[in-house]
């Protein structure tokens, strides 16, 4: 029977990566980077070859390898795992850089930042302090060689080879016999009559005065380079001076060094520093001590290194929402750091954490989320919006507090393009149709205008063709001003959804009646919107091939592409309730950024702007809205109504007090409810064409905003528009897009029914009164009686 003897390297859990050891590092060990075999996780490891001849070495390394497995501190070099053979040692530890290739790099990217090295400093000296007042141990190697830093720029102390007991019963301290390292030895070193008087720190302190020259100022030439504090900041200067000072009595502890660095106006004394001693005890700070830290932390993050917030910040942060209750706080330092991450790192890291928080059921949770949407939507993907976050947003439309509402109709912007089918034309329809007719308060019913006329793109054809008409028409009849804005903004900025038939019979009426509205700013803009649309109907008489252009949007199928042009057609109203101002959310940039954000609502070309005449035939394209200039004097007037994240609407109380107030210049079918009504008899009122209650009841959309499609046949006698000649010598006779709009709706032509019906009563009534007074003449009171 054979036996194989096992080899201990080919089974070590850990494997060194193909390349050649960095350097920097003057002595026995040799870093290599590596990885653990199962999960391919980066590591360092020190490899040291054992070679004949060389025992006092060999002894040197094997004791440096039992100091990294019995020594354990967050300040020195994390030891992971070991393997001692007859050939070589090989330990290994977290991911490391050694210290010099590291502030090299660092220059090469554009410099160190004192922040940095104060923690760096700050850490190195908490290690030193740790060895020889809790171990009682020299570390006597203090330099650059030995000092590391990890992925998230922590120092770390390394460098355990020359390592000895201060309190002498291990022995002296080993010889280095290396050159480059006997250069950091403290002058006193040299005399070995034993009369000098030093501390058991004192070597240590020596030597941390050269590392920090050599931070500053790069290699250390030789010793008396030291005399020259060179590049050392100002506020490090005095401490520094101690630490290389002639007599090693006087030289500080290093827990007194730390404790004068630390003194007000010192090298350490800042608010980085501060950072990372609250995150190393953040498991034993109090509830209210967590919650001002975050608070005040996403202030600090923009000064903070990036690997510092990536791999030090947010691991924290993620361990205080799912451990600590830290709630709604971590929100925005959280998405601050998520800017530094990949996409791949956002996806793993923060997307699962978001997800989570949807489902909580603290209001600060959800508001803050939906205020900062922006932020994480890109890294959302259709099926986790659809089946994850969307029906725990929509909770917020039935929300009772206001700002609420408000920030869900608005975060339904930047979710529409991430909706499927049914949650988007069925549901979020549904929410939106009961906010536009029930809320209480009248900005919410006039976002939830804004946003539908920014999303309408993304709806399906037949959703947009039941929908936004009827939509638009009864925001124009909200007793709330800027909402009937918002009404005839949205006609124009969804123009080109809709057929030339809705726009002759179903637009035009609407917004023709708003040309006596109490409000200039809703005249103005509803003078705009009939120029433009009459501008279109003309254009497709004068050329009826024009026809199938125009119309190319209307029964297409959702585009996210077309909401470019909608996004910046309106801005948000302001709420009255969490702000005087909201913020205006556009899914596409100003292109021109001198440009100014008040969107221009243009009169075409050859046309004065007050005047409501015909304009010239020139057809409209999707982006006539925002690409024409206007007369200086219809944009001053209209900037009141087009700038309302600029206006101070006050309070939604004064707001709506003051349209309390006014006439009411729309009768009949105009206006459903008069403008004096307060928003406690908007929310109870009901009329047969205001009242939306049948939706959620019945819940079908037919019975909503779908308007009778059903058409009377026009009167006997009515001549039809392709029976007309429109301007040339011989009659059409090609097919005429308006022939179907000389059939007036059944509406219509019932009233004048009814009209006719009156007139010949009334001729009726007279022509017997006057038939009485010819056959008994003027009667006087009582007269009857007396017969």
């Amino acid at each position: 029977m054979w036996f194989f003897a096992r080899d201990p390297v080919r089974d070590f859990p850990f494997e060194l990566i193909p390349e050649p050891p960095e350097g920097g590092l003057p002595g026995p060990w040799a870093l290599h980077r590596g990885r653990k075999k199962a999960t391919g996780s980066p590591v360092s490891i020190f490899v040291y070859d054992v070679k004949p001849g060389a025992e006092e070495q060999t002894q040197v390394a094997k004791a440096a390898f039992k100091r990294f497995k019995t020594l354990r501190h967050p300040n020195i070099l994390a030891y992971i795992d070991g393997l001692e053979t007859e050939k070589c040692l090989h330990v290994v530890t977290e991911a490391v850089t050694p210290l010099g290739i590291y502030l090299k790099a660092r220059v090469e990217a554009g410099g160190l930042k004192e922040l940095e090295i104060s923690w760096g400093l700050h850490q190195i000296v908490k290690a030193l302090s740790f060895l020889v007042n809790d171990c009682s141990l020299i570390h006597n190697n203090v330099c650059m060689a030995a000092v590391f830093v990890d992925r998230a720029g922590e120092w770390k102390l390394g460098g355990l080879d020359y390592m000895y007991s201060a309190q002498g019963n291990g022995g002296g301290p080993p010889r280095k016999g290396i050159p480059e390292l006997e250069q950091y030895d403290p002058p006193e070193l040299a005399d070995s009559s034993g009369r000098v008087v030093r501390e058991k720190w004192s070597a240590d302190m020596w030597r941390l005065g050269c590392l920090i020259w050599e931070v500053f100022n790069g290699p250390l030439p030789r010793a008396a380079a030291l005399r020259n504090p060179g590049k050392i900041p100002k506020t490090l200067v005095p401490h520094y001076c101690e630490l290389v000072g002639a007599n090693p009595k006087v030289r500080p502890n290093p827990a007194r060094f730390l404790q004068n660095c630390r003194a007000p106006g010192g090298f350490m004394s800042n608010r980085f520093v501060e950072t990372n001693l609250f995150l190393e005890e953040i498991q034993i700070k109090e509830p209210a001590e967590k919650q001002k830290f975050f608070q005040e932390l996403s202030k600090s993050l923009d000064a903070f290194p990036e690997d510092f917030c990536r791999h030090k910040v947010l691991p924290q942060l993620l361990t205080a929402f799912e451990f600590g209750n830290a709630g709604a706080v971590v929100l925005t330092p959280l998405f601050k750091v998520g800017k530094f991450l990949s996409a791949e790192e956002y996806q793993q890291k923060i997307i699962p954490v978001v997800v989570k928080m949807f489902s909580s059921t603290d209001r600060a949770m959800r508001i803050r989320l939906l205020q900062q949407m922006e932020q994480f939507i890109q890294y959302l993907d259709e099926p986790t919006v659809n089946t994850q976050i969307f029906p725990h947003v929509v909770h917020g439309f039935l929300d009772t507090n206001p700002a609420i509402r408000e920030q869900t109709v608005k975060s339904m912007l930047l979710l529409a393009p991430k909706l499927n089918e049914a949650n988007l034309n069925v549901e979020l329809m549904k929410h939106f149709a009961r906010l536009q007719a029930k809320d209480e308060q009248g900005p919410i019913r006039c976002n939830t205008t804004v946003c539908l006329g920014k999303i309408g793109s993304y709806l399906s054809a037949s959703t947009r063709h039941r929908v936004l008409t009827s939509a638009f028409s009864r925001a124009t009849r909200d007793p709330f001003a800027p909402s009937r804005v918002a009404g005839v903004l949205g006609f124009a900025a969804t123009h080109n959804l809709y057929s030339m038939n809705d726009c002759a019979q179903k637009i035009l009426p609407v917004l023709c009646g708003l040309t006596v509205d109490p409000e200039k700013s809703v005249r103005d803009q509803a003078f705009k919107a009939i120029r433009s649309f009459l501008s279109k109907l003309e254009s497709v008489s004068e050329d009826p091939t024009q026809l199938e252009e125009v119309e190319k949007d209307v029964h297409a199928a959702s585009s996210p592409g077309m909401g470019g042009a909608a996004a910046s057609w309106a801005g948000w109203a302001v709420t009255g309730v969490s702000s005087l101002t909201s913020k205006l959310i556009r899914s596409h940039p100003t292109t021109a950024p001198t440009e100014t954000n008040i969107p221009q609502r243009p009169t075409p070309e050859g046309v004065p702007a007050p005047a409501p005449t015909p304009v010239p035939a020139t057809p409209t394209t999707s982006g006539h809205w925002e690409t024409q200039e206007e007369d200086k004097d219809t944009a001053e007037d209209s900037s009141t109504a087009d700038r309302w994240d600029d206006e101070d609407w006050g309070s939604l109380e004064e707001a709506e007090s003051v349209l309390a107030q006014q006439d009411d210049w729309s009768t009949g079918g105009q206006v459903s409810r008069a403008s004096q009504v307060s928003n406690s008899d908007h929310k109870s009122s009901k009329s047969p064409e205001s009242d939306w209650s049948s939706w959620e009841a019945e819940g079908s959309w037919e019975q909503g905003w779908q308007e009778p499609s059903s058409q009377e046949p026009p009167p006997d006698g009515t001549r039809l528009a392709s029976e007309y000649n429109w301007g040339g010598p011989e009659s059409s006779d090609k097919g005429d897009p308006f022939a179907t709009l000389s059939a007036r709706p059944s509406t219509q032509v019932k009233a004048e029914l009814a009209r006719k019906k009156r007139e010949e009563r009334r001729r009726e009534m007279e022509a017997k009164r006057a038939e009485r007074k010819v056959a008994k003449g003027p009667m006087k009171l009582g007269a009857r009686k007396l017969d």
